[in-house]
């Protein structure tokens, strides 16, 4: 089984496991083995699957502001997970990978292998949610049909992302691709770095 095959099977348990309550206080339950890849990848979709639904609730017209503003401050602490967990997976492939030498005209990748899973995480949950549209009973057929267009260009993605990935880490590991890792280095959640948290400790 690929690298890709092993993810994309680790997500979708997450994302089924997540709808048996599909609620977003639900706490994780990852049955994965300590210290294993699928743990850390089972523990990022956690997190993407959650997000994806808080982001569903703070869309309520209804919503009361003060409920918004806890929704809000929930994604905000939520991408700051993603980012370092994202990181964590980044230094597990540079772990995985420090004995690779690489070649004198190896390159440089536009993008880490981490954040490569990222998207394939995102867009498993695209992939499961769009299904759901495409064969919701209460929708219009026309609603369905385009639905399934999507589902459709989404599934292409995943087969296009699939081989991406592996082609990234089969050029590391040949060191035709050398692995360079920059920190996010997020300013606004930094109190040191975000002049409307700073200038208040100011004041």
């Amino acid at each position: 089984m690929t690298f890709t095959d092993t993810a994309w099977e680790v997500f979708n348990k997450c994302i089924e496991d997540y709808h048996v309550l599909d609620n977003v206080d639900t706490e994780i339950s990852n049955s994965y083995a300590q210290d294993s890849l699928e743990r850390i990848l089972y523990e990022k979709c956690w997190i993407d699957t959650v997000q994806w639904h808080l982001e569903d609730i703070i869309r309520d017209e209804n919503i009361k502001p003060e409920e918004a503003l806890v929704i809000k401050r929930r994604i905000d602490a939520s991408n700051q997970k993603r980012t370092d967990l994202v990181e964590y997976i980044d230094s597990w492939f540079l772990d995985k990978y420090k004995n690779i030498k690489a070649e004198s005209d190896s390159r440089i990748n536009t993008e880490t292998p981490a954040w490569a899973v990222d998207r394939f995480s995102i867009l498993s949950l695209k992939v499961y949610h769009m299904n759901l549209e495409a064969t919701r009973a209460s929708a219009s057929d026309e609603h369905r049909a385009k639905c399934q267009q999507k589902l459709d260009v989404l599934l292409t993605q995943k087969v296009d992302l699939s081989s991406a990935i592996e082609q990234l880490l089969k050029n590391i590991e040949e060191g035709k691709i050398r692995m360079k890792v920059y920190k996010q280095m997020k300013m606004y959640n930094d109190e040191t770095l975000n002049p409307v948290l700073y200038q208040k400790e100011i004041k």
